[in-house]
């Protein structure tokens, strides 16, 4: 099994997971992608087979670029100058691994459009890593230009390089490289994404997937305060510097609420400033170890942490700032199991309703444990595995 992934922690780590099921049951694994990027995201024994090695370090800085736009343009951005130029370096690269390493399945997540294109190329099963559920929920539905410009991006990329011709996997000559169409891992449940009209058989929805994680040494357990309800608030490792106003709202809320309530704050102390003793700031925590010591999050509504919070039956508030990120506040909105706020616009004092909401409604928090249930009931990483042993 090769996995084929870009320079994304969010993207990389449920391949972690499965990675390690599949090789515990005796399978060959690597990956491909930016090697100098991956060796810090995966495990010290993986197996790494270099691809795209110049584009790696451009697309993490072309992201925290990205990070300042929005809408239309956000969406431009991401494709013209990331999706694109990083499936150009990375081909000749996967090309290679997937000569040498010699792979029954390639596992391409939907942001490394490489994997695809040289699978099928080379007549190599493939099946779709989607560490996202919002490409599976038509996002242009309501706005068919963009979607036509996606499709044409796409189309464009395609005829680049030649891939726009029959081969023998069996496809149809309009694929789409971030859609399988054997297989779709879906690290999210329909509890969460909401499939009311269902979803292809082939659309394996296995929940999410948790694998080792790098150590994140020193956090101060010591002061967690167990007479007050604890809520961490996280805007992810790309959002952090754009939130300053964000985080103003955030300190007037627990000012607010400091009488029942400890905040946890994982925001950088220069762009966040003084907190007062009760809220705890940190550069980053160990997020899956703290979960099971908090009783609600407040987060961008990155796919990853609403799915970890959830797997932990936690409520959330949700402030989404682009990308897929409105989709899956959405998601968590419509399920019952958190209440959204606006990432550019909220006041301390809507900050600290939706809080007291979520905290004190015990309906967010049955919602946010009936998608744990269905997380745990989809079967994660062993559920992923099975599907592409299937694949051989």
């Amino acid at each position: 099994m090769l996995f084929t992934v870009p320079p994304l922690a969010g993207h990389v780590n449920p391949t972690v997971a499965v990675g390690a099921e599949l090789a515990a049951r005796g399978h060959e694994i690597a990956w491909t992608g930016p090697a100098g990027t991956l060796t810090r995201l995966l495990p010290a024994q993986a197996r790494i087979l270099p691809a795209g090695e110049e584009a790696g370090g451009a697309y993490t800085e072309l992201h925290e670029r990205w990070r300042n736009l929005r809408g239309v343009g956000a969406l431009r951005f991401l494709w013209e100058e990331a999706l694109v130029p990083l499936a150009r370096a990375m081909v000749p690269g996967v090309e290679r691994a997937v000569r040498t390493f010699g792979p029954d399945v390639v596992v391409a997540d939907q942001q490394a459009l490489a994997g695809p294109l040289v699978a099928r190329r080379l007549g190599v099963p493939w099946a779709t890593s989607a560490s996202t559920s919002a490409e599976l929920t038509r996002p242009f539905a309501d706005f068919p230009k963009v979607g036509e410009w996606v499709a044409g991006q796409i189309a464009g990329l395609l005829a680049e390089f030649g891939a726009v011709r029959e081969s023998r996997t069996g496809e149809a000559p309009g694929w789409d490289p971030r859609f399988s169409e054997r297989l779709v891992l879906v690290f999210s449940t329909p509890e969460l994404v909401g499939t009311a009209d269902g979803f292809p058989q082939h659309h394996a929805y296995v929940g999410p997937a948790f694998g080792a994680r790098p150590a994140t040494p020193g956090f101060p357990w010591q002061r967690l305060d167990p007479g007050r309800r604890r809520v961490l608030v996280s805007l992810g490792t790309l959002n952090q510097e754009a939130g300053a106003r964000f985080y103003a709202a955030v300190l007037g809320a627990a000012e607010r609420l400091s009488e029942e309530v400890q905040l946890v704050l994982a925001a950088p102390a220069a762009v966040v400033g003084g907190v007062p003793d009760h809220v705890l700031l940190q550069e980053s925590v160990p997020q899956l170890e703290l979960l099971p010591h908090l009783d609600a999050v407040v987060c961008h509504a990155g796919h990853n942490t609403v799915c970890e919070t959830l797997a932990h039956g936690l409520p959330l508030v949700v402030a989404p700032i682009r990308d897929d990120q409105p989709i899956v506040a959405r998601q968590v909105v419509e399920a019952g199991a958190g209440v959204r706020v606006r990432f550019g616009r909220t006041r301390a004092e809507e900050l600290r309703d939706a809080l007291t909401a979520v905290l004190d409604d015990p309906g967010h928090r049955r919602a946010a444990r009936r998608i744990q249930a269905s997380f745990a009931a989809a079967g994660g990483a062993a559920a992923a595995a099975d599907r592409l042993e299937k694949l051989i």
